[in-house]
């Protein structure tokens, strides 16, 4: 594994998102080290169901993990990052599977979001303090035992001390002022000596593990990552037709603070955004 270089300055611009963006803790616990979520209190959480549109009115169960060996940490290592930027590119990229020269299509851009990944990570894009890719996995045994797809478990895969293991969730966290073609939040007073505000792009979770609990775990690691740096204002940008999104980040202690102009948007060509704000300093 290469291990990449981690700067002060840190950039990156994000792919845009479908579920958008990132607990605080009494306790400031190591922002690098691996992170094993307790997830003992969703126990209650009823299973939801995908009904079948089919006439047998069959319906399916989405697979229920082990979440004992889920572990969730900042990446530092290159083929990890290749996982990661593999999820994107599965995550917010629709493609008819008839669709020509498709494999090669979603490796192009799964290269092209490695190296802007990397990238910012090393912290070199310039206007970015620091960033850090936040990745959850788990081991690729427990993946075959849940009969997920071969596609997946082959592009989303990295080897961690001679383990496999699949990257099923991710997320970059932006210390910076404001990301590029978005609006930007207005906490704290930019008159501040040091930059203690950080952006959440690129959240999502492997779509056949969904329900899971897994986007929840990453915001609350990408908290404590936040607190370790001294993050006090965290935002996240959501579409404003993304209902699942907007109660992750709800359930997770997100308010509304302002949304995206409606002629942006249409310049963008993309849906309109709220941004969402977390107040870290007094959690």
């Amino acid at each position: 594994m290469t291990l990449l270089s981690s700067s002060s300055s840190s950039l990156p611009f994000p792919i845009p998102i479908h579920t958008s963006s990132s607990s605080s803790s009494s306790s400031s616990s190591s922002s690098s080290s691996s992170f094993i979520y307790n997830f003992s209190v969703f126990s209650n959480v009823r299973t939801q169901i995908q009904c079948s549109a089919s006439t047998t009115n069959v319906c399916t169960q989405s697979p229920k993990i082990d979440t004992s060996l889920l572990t969730i940490a900042e990446s530092f290592y290159e083929d990890e990052l290749w996982a990661a930027a593999s999820l994107r590119v599965r995550s917010f990229n629709r493609f008819h599977p008839d669709t020509f020269g498709l494999q090669d299509h979603r490796k192009y851009l799964a290269e092209r979001e490695f190296e802007a990944l990397k990238e910012r990570v090393s912290g070199k894009r310039l206007g970015f303090r620091r960033v850090s890719c936040i990745n959850a996995s788990l081991p690729m045994s427990h993946i075959l035992s849940l009969s997920l797809s071969d596609d997946f478990c082959s592009s989303c895969k990295f080897s961690d001390g001679g383990e496999d293991r699949v990257v099923v969730g991710t997320l970059d966290l932006n210390q910076c002022l404001s990301l590029p073609d978005e609006i930007s939040g207005t906490k704290p007073e930019l008159n501040e000596p040091d930059i203690t505000r950080a952006y959440l792009s690129n959240v999502c979770v492997a779509e056949e593990l969904h329900r899971n609990g897994l986007g929840y775990a990453l915001l609350e690691k990408s908290k404590l990552v936040a607190y370790d740096w001294g993050i006090t204002d965290l935002y996240v940008h959501v579409a404003v037709d993304n209902e699942p999104a907007k109660k992750l980040y709800t359930k997770s202690g997100f308010v509304y603070e302002s949304d995206e102009p409606a002629w942006q948007a249409r310049f963008l060509d993309r849906p309109r955004r709220l941004l969402l704000w977390k107040d870290l300093a007094i959690s």
